[in-house]
This record gives C-alpha cells, structure tokens and sequence, in this order.
C-alpha cells in the first residue's frame, strides 16, 4: 500500500529542515505529526494556551482537508501540554471543535521540543476511499 505525504517541507524560523512529514495517508487512514502553534509566519502564535490550542487544530484541519477529509473523521488525538494548569483553558478551545462525538484522546503533560511551545496535538483520521 502506497504512503502520501501530505504539507510540504517542514523547516524551523531559522530556515532549517526538519525530517518529518506534515502528515501521511496510508489506505484509509491519515496520520497527522504533532501539530504546534505555529502561524502563517513560521513562529508560535502569541496568546497562550488557547491561542496556541486553536492554531495547533486549525492547521490540523487545513492538512485533513488538502487530504480530502475532517476533522469529523479524526478517531484519536494526543495531547502534550506543558502545564497541567492549562488543562481546562485547552479543554474549552478543545471542545468548541468537537462538540459531539468527540474523537478519543490521551493527553499528558511534558516539556515541548519548540521554545514557547504549550501545547501539541497529533491527530489519527480515518477517510474511506
């Protein structure tokens, strides 16, 4: 079975390439890398949790599109959160995008590979055909 690669190139604000793939389908399912909250231009949004929580979802949903899909097909996400204090502020962002039937998920708390970082989601869709 064929792997897609979904996004183009991934690079740091320093223009530096990263070895990873924005996302992949495989068959019907599509594999999402931990999204960050990095805006248009290539750096972590301001405005904290929420702020960064709404970026990390928004651009999980531009790549799901590009692949034909949703975010009402996502079956499993992961969460990293840097503080558990953020944790009700996540929900609440969280929830405004899953309002019902909300996909399953795990979420833990640990430091982020990308300073300034508070929150990453990686995202496991499911899209026959």
């Amino acid at each position: 079975m064929p792997i897609k690669t979904l996004g183009g190139d991934v690079k740091l604000a320093d223009g530096t390439n990263v070895p990873l793939s924005k996302g992949v389908r495989v068959g019907d399912f599509i594999m999402l890398s931990g999204q960050l909250g990095f805006g248009p231009g290539g750096r972590i949004v301001e405005g904290g949790i929420e702020a960064q929580t709404r970026q990390c979802i928004e651009n999980a949903k531009a790549l799901l599109e590009d692949a034909g899909s949703s975010l009402s097909q996502v079956a499993k996400a992961t969460v990293w959160l840097t503080d558990t204090a953020d944790f009700v502020a996540f929900n609440k962002v969280y929830g405004s995008y899953f309002p019902s039937k909300p996909p399953a998920r795990s979420a833990v708390c640990s430091a982020l590979m990308v300073p300034g970082a508070v929150v990453e989601i990686e995202f496991l869709a499911y899209q026959p055909g």
